[in-house]
């Protein structure tokens, strides 16, 4: 620990969540429109079609689901693999830029397919690719076949990944709507958006956007959110214009001057967060949200529930089963408790399910059911 950091403000946990749960407008919901939030966000886990509107229905004041599926049809956000190599909805504006920061994971990914990628140029696979998904958006198995009649030799689902790691591919709509259905069909950012990606621009910008979304935070709290290595150089750039904390092991935060740090008492409502949600997935030390005896209580095998804050920390699982919000907690619930998740349950089905009547109760999240 250095000289500065050993001197630096400790936050708790507490502390370190209220100000997380503040800036992810999960404290007090939001009057942002869906795009803004979007942006302030720096994206959603979108790894299905749902959790970006549950995402948004649990954050902003007077959100209707048809207004992101607007902005959606409209080109204004899009899904795109991001972050961790996971599908994201971003501004059109972040995936021109945040796509091109990232890239070197993408491209540190493709070194997991080097065995069915021999004697594959990749550059040329990108160009064949592209001209493929924009003369029309073709599916993955589209994409399999036509790279595997090029490289009959290589890997057909590796051909498939290495272009979609080499390209910036969105989904086209109408995956992603609300309420409507479509298979995956990918093409070129680029393409679909009308303009060209940005150069590779410095980690400077995004950092302090991260900060602002998702701080106060380590730099290794940073390139877990991104997937990336190596951000420690913009951190000390910036550390100038930064406040410096420490939390209760030691490890340095930083974080904007002028950014919300809520008392540790300060109230904070229960959420339905959908699964993936990225406020459980940003940060190396996951305590500020996660209580470390329900450290993987969210997760079965590959299957990820969607999450129950209580107090600002996880403390069930729920899921859609049929015409009832089945809510699961980990622990035991006050009846002011149960009250108020209750009440929460009703306000995020009618935001989302308006004219629909769903029984809510407490019992066993067994398997999670798309809804």
């Amino acid at each position: 620990m250095t000289k500065t950091t050993a001197s630096a403000p400790v936050l708790g946990t507490r502390a370190l969540n209220r100000a997380t749960l503040d800036r992810q407008l999960l404290l007090c919901r939001s009057g942002l429109s869906a795009k803004a939030a979007v942006r302030h966000l720096l994206g959603l886990q979108a790894q299905n079609v749902k959790p970006p509107y549950y995402a948004l229905a649990a954050r902003l004041d007077g959100f209707v689901p048809e207004e992101l599926s607007a902005l959606m049809a409209d080109r204004e956000v899009v899904r795109i693999v991001t972050m961790r190599s996971t599908i994201h909805t971003h501004t059109a504006e972040d995936c021109l830029t945040l796509r091109p920061l990232v890239q070197p994971a993408r491209d540190r990914e493709l070194t997991q397919f080097r065995k069915g990628l021999e004697g594959v140029d990749l550059d040329r696979l990108a160009a064949v690719a592209r001209d493929l998904v924009e003369t029309a958006p073709r599916t993955m198995k589209d994409l399999r076949e036509a790279l595997r009649a090029e490289w009959p030799d290589a890997d057909p689902q590796a051909l498939a990944i290495a272009a979609r790691c080499k390209l910036p591919l969105v989904q086209v709509t109408p995956r992603g709507l609300w309420g409507r259905s479509g298979q995956v069909a990918l093409t070129t950012a680029e393409h679909w958006l009308g303009r060209p990606a940005a150069p590779v621009p410095a980690p400077d910008a995004t950092v302090l956007r991260y900060l602002a979304a998702f701080g106060p935070a380590s730099v290794k709290d940073m390139q877990t959110w991104a997937g990336l290595t190596r951000l420690r150089e913009a951190f000390e750039r910036l550390r100038p214009e930064l406040l410096v904390f420490r939390d209760e092991n030691g490890v340095e935060l930083f974080d904007l001057p002028d950014a919300p740090r809520p008392a540790e008492d300060t109230p904070a409502p229960p959420r339905f967060l959908p699964e993936f949600d990225n406020l459980l997935l940003s940060h190396a030390d996951r305590t500020r949200v996660v209580p470390k005896e329900y450290w993987g209580r969210s997760w079965q095998g590959n299957q990820a529930y969607r999450t129950l804050l209580v107090d600002g920390f996880l403390a069930g699982v729920w899921k859609l089963d049929g015409d009832a919000l089945v809510v699961e907690p980990f622990g035991r619930l006050t009846r002011a408790q149960r009250d108020e998740v209750t009440e929460e349950g009703q306000r995020m089905l009618g935001t989302l399910y308006p004219g629909t009547s769903y029984d809510i109760r407490f019992g066993t999240v067994v398997q999670q059911q798309p809804a």
